[in-house]
């Protein structure tokens, strides 16, 4: 009798998810479909989106003229239609990062719009299809989660780069044996957010020399010399004017709803340094971490608490850089027992992306709970998982 009602609760538990994971999929799909309506159609769909930053560049690059010219951003992101609240804003990515933007500076401001976002959203779709057959296809709703995740989809509405991200590292996680070289150059794709990626950078660089896995770094290194040769011959002078524009002094005292900075401006507001205490300890705790498994290292199963403790310790981080914390959590969904745990992943996009639809603006500190929340989840996930397997050996030991 026990047991039967130990099935019905879990039969129960397993429907609940699934209801749940389907709700919250559907409401996604249905917010990008009206989103994807939205571009070409409104001629105020990029007052409030990063993307008119990648556009301005592109056209800006597109002329061989200065991307960090701030009387030339200001007029052409104006002209695009960028608020006038927000100031001249530029593109933050490391100067390698800049070819990415050129094929804008050959479109309008409403075509640019809508060739992005579908670019950002084939980005989101690929990475959710790849982590699904990295688990073995699956017959469950569980990659839904990775298209009704708040921060892709915030990332996706706002025109940002994080996806590009998100993609470089399924495809590392999808072919590092069986393909590195390639693995290798999508690490270039990681590189236009480098800072999300400092512990995980420092735990790659300690596996390719312990497993003498020399061709992903030779793919990497190939990739980023190509875009830097690239960026070279796009603007000489991008480097001065990248290290000019992140020493701006409003740089310094913008508000990022992350750990690191949030630290700084509570302890010493004008050192710079405070931010990158955590991750330096993160990257510390991260060798030790790989060194204790170096013989038996699994980047997709040991990988995903290295992915949520870079971003809980990123020296900045936007609630939109959590997209990359996804496959972290994908794996998490797929290989868990516990309903309980998957429902709460599958709802947890609801208050985030409530908060965006209210108008409550990323830069406010409502925003601090989205990295330690995902990290919490992954570390009780692993704390249920144990109490199981230990349950279920001993009911084996009993009978």
């Amino acid at each position: 009798m026990l047991r039967i009602a130990d099935a019905a609760t879990a039969k129960r538990e397993s429907d609940f998810a699934e209801i749940s994971i389907a709700i919250v999929g559907g409401l996604a799909f249905a917010m990008i479909a009206i989103f994807l309506c939205v571009v070409p159609l409104s001629g105020k769909a990029t007052s409030t989106r990063d993307f008119v930053v990648f556009w301005a560049t592109g056209h800006q690059l597109i002329h061989h003229a200065n991307p960090y010219d701030p009387v030339a951003m200001d007029q052409l992101e104006r002209a695009a239609g960028l608020a006038p609240a927000y100031g001249v804003l530029y593109m933050r990515n490391p100067p390698w990062a800049l070819p990415l933007a050129l094929p804008l500076g050959l479109m309008n401001e409403q075509i640019g719009a809508s060739y992005w976002t579908l670019l950002l959203l084939g980005c989101l779709v690929i990475s959710g299809r790849l982590m699904r057959v990295i688990h073995g296809n699956p017959q469950n709703r569980i990659h839904w989660i990775a298209y009704s995740f708040a921060p892709s989809l915030i990332c996706l509405f706002m025109g940002q780069t994080t996806l590009f991200a998100l993609l470089g590292l399924v495809l590392f996680l999808r072919y590092h044996n069986t393909n590195p070289f390639s693995a290798g150059t999508a690490l270039w794709l990681c590189s236009l957010k480098p800072h999300l990626f400092l512990p995980f950078c420092v735990v790659l660089l300690a596996w390719i020399l312990v497993s003498k896995a020399y061709r992903i770094l030779a793919g990497a290194l190939v990739a980023l010399a190509a875009s830097c040769a690239l960026t070279w011959l796009l603007d000489p002078l991008a480097w001065s004017g990248y290290a000019a524009m992140m020493q701006a002094p409003t740089v310094e005292k913008e508000f990022i709803p992350c750990l690191s900075v949030a630290m700084r401006l509570w302890l010493w507001p004008g050192s710079v340094w405070i931010q990158y205490v955590p991750v330096g300890m993160a990257c510390v705790w991260a060798l030790l971490y790989f060194w204790r498994r170096r013989h038996v290292w699994d980047w997709l199963q040991d990988g995903g608490l290295l992915i949520l403790v870079s971003l809980f310790a990123a020296p900045y981080c936007w609630p939109y850089d959590q997209t990359i914390a996804m496959p972290a959590l994908l794996h998490g969904a797929y290989t868990t027992r516990s309903r309980t745990m998957l429902t709460i992943l599958a709802l947890a996009s609801i208050p985030i992306m409530g908060a965006v639809m209210a108008g409550i603006k990323i830069t406010t500190p409502f925003y601090l709970f989205i990295a330690p929340a995902w990290l919490l989840w992954y570390l009780l996930l692993a704390v249920f998982t144990r109490r199981q397997v230990r349950t279920e050996s001993l009911s084996r030991s009993i009978i």
